[in-house]
């Protein structure tokens, strides 16, 4: 598989790290939530930020990872939790608005992941359905798990699936005209409005019913 254009690597690192951005913010608002200190929310705001990439890289064997290898991802994930410390009084009205940030992160980490998958094992579904969802959700898996919560993803409006249908989108746009670029937008942007519009209505997949 050849590399990506510099265009396209750019544009990518650029919307992986508001991507970063995006899921810190959630990870610091859960920390504060669960009366953590400065400490306990950078902690929270960095998994969160960081720890999707980095199992997609240990999965596809980029070593070492972009998150330990790149110092922004960290800087901006530590940057993130320190201003929603200090600042947390004056943003929490706005918590509706940081919604929508984790929206667009999810549609970016899952573009991101499948574009990651793609560039190594070429059109193999398979590789970039698993790049693209665990980019997208093991973040916030695992930053629901550190504050004892079940993770959102799990029981929380439409989430993984929604990745899963941005992977989709991704692959069948690549496969109709080999556009890399088209490919991310459109992928994008199907996740980011359809996790908000399941946010708006209320809409969850079906449930086991108890007795």
């Amino acid at each position: 598989m050849t590399d990506l254009s510099a265009s396209i690597q750019t544009t990518v690192l650029v919307l992986d790290l508001f991507g970063t951005m995006a899921f810190a913010v959630t990870g610091a608002f859960k920390a504060i939530e669960h009366k953590a200190d400065i400490v306990g929310i950078i902690i929270l705001a960095t998994i969160t930020g960081v720890a999707g990439g980095t199992i997609r890289d240990v999965m596809m064997g980029h070593f070492p990872p972009h998150s330990v290898s790149d110092p922004y991802y960290v800087i901006i994930t530590v940057t993130t939790g320190t201003v929603i410390f200090f600042l947390h009084p004056k943003m929490q009205k706005h918590w509706n608005l940081f919604l929508k940030f984790d929206a667009i992160g999810l549609g970016v980490f899952t573009a991101i992941g499948a574009t990651f998958a793609y560039e190594i094992y070429g059109m193999n579904f398979l590789a970039i359905a698993l790049a693209g969802m665990v980019t997208a959700v093991g973040g916030g898996i695992l930053r629901d798990m550190f504050v004892n919560e079940v993770p959102m993803v799990f029981i929380k409006e439409l989430y993984a699936s929604a990745s899963f249908l941005g992977v989709i989108v991704f692959y069948a746009v690549l496969s109709a005209n080999s556009n890399l670029e088209a490919a991310t937008i459109v992928s994008i942007a199907v996740v980011t409005v359809l996790r908000l519009v399941a946010m708006k209505y209320n809409w969850n997949l079906p449930k086991a019913r108890e007795k």
